[in-house]
């Protein structure tokens, strides 16, 4: 009676003990993202999910599509979902998580990563390369406008004194209060 007792207690603690493990919140996973954030138009990322444990089943999610959701089988520390093709519109707020064959509960989630991609397209098909172009262009014969205007301003001011400047000078010997001092000139 006493072998049964023992066995039934030892059965019971260790029963309670795994209770206990399965309501232990699971550390944080760290979510990166190789081998960027910043992804040009139509290119490929891997985002990599990392945890303290093994023989764990990651979960990668998207913040602003309750709807995304991979899920990969690790037998190592971390898993790497690879993203491919990008579009602006997978752009977002990711995150990852993870449960042991133990718990069978996710973990917390990690700390959100912001993806971003880049948008090649300016509306009308052009590539970004041509637009600085254009932008560049612009502004170079805007510029140079600017200073054929400002030289052409210049110039006219320039001769307009000068003929000015003759007839003044004549009109002042002309009216001077003191015509001896002129005259020794």
């Amino acid at each position: 009676m006493l072998t049964e007792f023992l066995s039934l207690l030892c059965l019971g603690l260790s029963l309670g003990f795994e209770d206990e493990k399965k309501n232990e919140m699971l550390p944080k996973p760290t979510l990166s993202a190789l081998p960027s954030n910043m992804v040009e138009h139509r290119g490929n990322v891997s985002l990599r999910c990392q945890s303290h444990f093994q023989n764990v089943t990651f979960m990668l999610g998207k913040l602003q599509d309750s709807g995304y959701r991979q899920e990969q089988r690790s037998t190592g520390h971390e898993a790497e979902f690879l993203l491919t093709h990008l579009q602006p519109k997978d752009a977002g707020m990711y995150f990852c998580a993870y449960k042991t064959m133990v718990s069978q509960e996710w973990s917390e989630e990690s700390e959100h990563l912001w993806l971003q991609v880049k948008d090649n397209d300016n509306g009308r098909g052009a590539p970004a390369a041509k637009k600085s172009t254009r932008f560049i262009f612009a502004a170079t014969f805007t510029c140079l406008s600017i200073l054929l205007l400002f030289l052409s301003i210049f110039f006219i001011n320039i001769c307009t004194q000068h003929g000015s400047s003759h007839e003044e000078a004549t009109k002042r010997t002309r009216h001077s209060k003191f015509p001896k001092e002129e005259a020794a000139d």
